[in-house]
């Protein structure tokens, strides 16, 4: 059997018809495939490559710290400088009040931590999420996550949880003193890229502190720079209690993290002792290449082009079938009449060169979040592949 044949045998499948492209190459914003085809990546293996595919930097990190040591103790017991050394260059990055990292393996575990953490402070149980977000797939965050579809067919799950309308200031309502935590996406992504307004970030927060419950921000598809500033919660001018990363962080390594103040941190270390506990999580070659991709981001300062490449797709993509574009920096969603023709639209795509996808809670949209260093030619080639896979799925070519 050939690599495809022993994929689909051997490999669990999570969809009757997955892509089955077989790479063999990636770097920067471009994959090749065992037949020599290239792709314009747009999906930057759902925003993880936010600095490209294989950055020199990176690679040699890896490369470092594999020859120094690699997996050595259950995490939070010895001193590992790439944990130690990541941990302090996010907090240099952060608002003084986001001090202490708990690194996780992914960013699902990241959910589950502050969860369980949010429990274990305030005392209380209940957690407030909104419809038509994505949190993860392990139970407690299938839990929180915003569409019945995915979560009726593993009930029973967690109970206490309440979903409320994001966006909507009938949900503020919603916050009381027996709310544990209220957990957002920053950015709604698998919606279709959906940005909240200012006021309800504000009036979000400021019921929070009032009720004395903890405010998590999932970040972990609109971190790093990717929505055009580092964070996407400073564009609203609010500092939450928790703040949730994956995906990027590991600079294409596995990698998740969440990050609160020492004080609220401090509570997983008694009543019961080891209150939070991973094998694997903080992995030290997982760290160093973070590390080295946080610097790149960084030095090369890719989170000011963000909006001017924005800009350059939305001036780029015109078709009269595309019935609306969303976006929040290099998050953009591209709209159809349905997910059929999305499909066919995608299908066309990668079949003549670009690598593109949709979203969870909105099929009929096709995705766009490159690599953050994607070229102006990449661009403006990538939109004229899209435009021309439009034009010719919707003329029926």
């Amino acid at each position: 059997m050939n690599q495809r044949q022993l994929f689909l045998q051997h490999v669990a499948q999570t969809s009757a018809n997955p892509l089955a492209l077989e790479i063999v190459k990636a770097e920067a914003s471009r994959l090749w495939d065992v037949y020599g085809n290239t792709y314009i990546d747009l999906i930057a293996g759902i925003s993880v490559c936010n600095i490209g595919h294989r950055h020199p930097r990176v690679v040699e990190a890896i490369k470092k710290q594999a020859d120094q040591y690699l997996h050595l103790l259950v995490y939070g017991e010895l001193v590992e400088t790439p944990q130690v050394a990541y941990a302090q260059l996010l907090v240099q990055h952060l608002p003084a009040g986001l001090n202490s990292v708990y690194f996780t393996n992914s960013g699902a575990e990241a959910v589950e931590g502050a969860m369980k953490l949010s429990k274990r402070v305030t005392g209380r149980t209940e957690i407030i999420a909104f419809n038509r977000s994505y949190h993860g797939s392990t139970q407690g965050a299938l839990s929180i996550i915003g569409d019945e579809y995915w979560r009726n067919a593993y009930r029973p799950l967690l109970p206490g949880i309440v979903h409320a309308e994001y966006n909507d200031m009938r949900s503020i309502d919603l916050i009381t003193d027996k709310t544990a935590c209220v957990i957002a996406e920053t950015v709604q992504a698998e919606r279709g890229i959906y940005k909240p307004s200012t006021g309800w970030m504000q009036a979000l927060r400021q019921k929070c502190t009032a009720t004395g419950t903890l405010l998590v921000l999932d970040e972990i598809q609109a971190g790093f720079g990717r929505t055009g500033s580092l964070w996407a919660f400073g564009q609203y001018g609010i500092v939450p209690d928790m703040l949730l990363l994956g995906k990027a962080l590991g600079g294409g390594l596995p990698l998740g993290a969440f990050i609160a103040d020492k004080t609220l941190m401090w509570h997983l270390t008694d009543n019961p002792v080891l209150g939070h506990i991973t094998t694997f999580g903080g992995h030290p070659l997982s760290c160093a290449a973070g590390l080295a991709a946080m610097q790149v981001l960084l030095e090369e300062d890719m989170t000011a082009q963000v909006h001017r490449k924005e800009k350059l797709f939305l001036d780029n993509l015109r078709h009269p079938s595309i019935k609306a574009i969303r976006s929040a920096g290099l998050l953009i969603a591209i709209a159809f009449e349905s997910f059929e023709i999305n499909k066919k639209i995608i299908d066309r795509c990668i079949a003549t060169g670009v690598l593109t996808d949709w979203f969870l809670f909105a099929p009929q949209c096709l995705r766009i979040a490159p690599p953050l260093n994607i070229t102006d030619e990449e661009i403006k080639q990538a939109c004229l592949i899209i435009n021309n896979a439009v034009e010719a799925v919707t003329n029926n070519k």
